[in-house]
């Protein structure tokens, strides 16, 4: 019997799953492979170039949506279609221009509102246990 074959995943896969930037990783993350067990080395013990970028960025847009409290599809209203900083976000966090405060707002309104049907369903699904 043979041994089970390494899962692998392209560069871009990983740098998805380790929250960072493929062009902002080295050269050789970019070329190769990477397992599954280097991508859980890579999360449990990050080395310098990985914790820096997660630190300072450049951000996935991705990211730059999570730190900055809106969707991906608020960055692309607002016109923010490059990687931000960690200096950049924090500016804009800082100044809260208008654009901001209307896409944060229109955020909590949809997780407000995902929050009332999950709580609905839930309410839904306990009257029909009782019946």
């Amino acid at each position: 019997m043979s041994a089970p074959k390494t899962q692998s995943m392209k560069p871009a896969t990983a740098a998805k799953k380790l929250g960072i930037l493929l062009s902002a990783a080295p050269q050789e993350f970019r070329d190769g492979m990477v397992t599954r067990d280097q991508l859980n080395e890579l999360q449990a013990n990050p080395p310098e170039w990985l914790a820096e970028l997660r630190r300072n960025g450049p951000h996935p847009r991705q990211e730059v949506a999570r730190k900055l409290g809106v969707s991906a599809s608020g960055l692309a209203r607002a016109g923010i279609t490059d990687p931000l900083t960690t200096a950049e976000i924090k500016q804009l966090l800082s100044d809260m221009p208008e654009w901001l405060v209307a896409e944060r707002a229109t955020q909590a309104a949809v997780r407000e509102e995902n929050a009332r049907l999950k709580k609905a369903a839930k309410d839904a699904a306990e009257r029909n246990q009782d019946h």
